[in-house]
């Protein structure tokens, strides 16, 4: 017969065991989570500290860039908050016209030059700015379509002109490659109004890291 008196029980040592193991696997998930979450607050850390830096190199460069534009009789108008350059389409074309005038390649020949010296006036401004965008913008006058061609034509014609033998500059072989012609048609113009100020050629500069379609009305 067996007697049950004699059968040692060892239940109250297992779970004391399961116990100790259950404990020592929360305090390494424990660890684990804490080393994770710094990593993420460094993270987090470090990318707002890149952006401070790149909003902090984009005023210097808008502030030099409005300087000298101002000190120099070229007629253009600048964005002092973005930076950006606006070019009148009647400066540069005739209505309907993807064809640059001499007057138009004469106020670029002042222009393109300075706008490089600028950029590369600067070691921060060279690397950072990654592009030139060179947008093409028309009025809500006449059809999408039509509009969207046209800007896209111009902003090329520009761009073709900055490539040509026709304008010599000292940046110009360093210019070139970050150049990228758009053509924004009437997407930021006034609908159903046929405003001239909409009907303009715009210098936008992309620092490294940003979306390269323009979020500015």
């Amino acid at each position: 017969m067996l007697n049950f008196n004699k059968v040692p029980l060892n239940i109250e040592d297992e779970d004391s065991d399961n116990s100790s193991f259950y404990l020592a696997i929360a305090d390494l998930m424990s660890g684990v989570l804490m080393v994770f979450a710094l990593l993420f607050i460094t993270t987090l850390l470090q990318l707002q500290e890149a952006k401070e830096q790149l909003s902090q190199q984009r005023r210097i460069f808008v502030g030099e860039l409005v300087g000298h534009l101002k000190g120099n009789e070229i007629d253009v108008k600048v964005n002092e908050e973005t930076g950006e350059v606006s070019v009148r389409e009647a400066i540069l074309f005739d209505e309907g016209s993807a064809q640059l005038k001499p007057e138009g390649k004469a106020e670029l020949s002042k222009f393109i030059p300075l706008y490089s010296q600028i950029i590369f006036s600067n070691p921060d401004f060279e690397r950072e700015i990654s592009r030139v965008i060179i947008e093409g913008h028309t009025s809500s006058k006449g059809s999408y379509e039509t509009n969207m061609e046209l800007s896209l034509m111009r902003s090329l014609a520009v761009t073709r002109y900055i490539f040509s033998e026709e304008l010599q500059f000292p940046n110009k072989p360093e210019l070139t490659p970050k150049i990228m012609a758009a053509g924004r048609g009437e997407i930021e113009a006034e609908p159903e109004y046929d405003n001239p100020s909409d009907r303009k050629v715009v210098f936008r500069f992309q620092f490294r890291g940003e979306n390269p379609i323009s979020e500015n009305p």
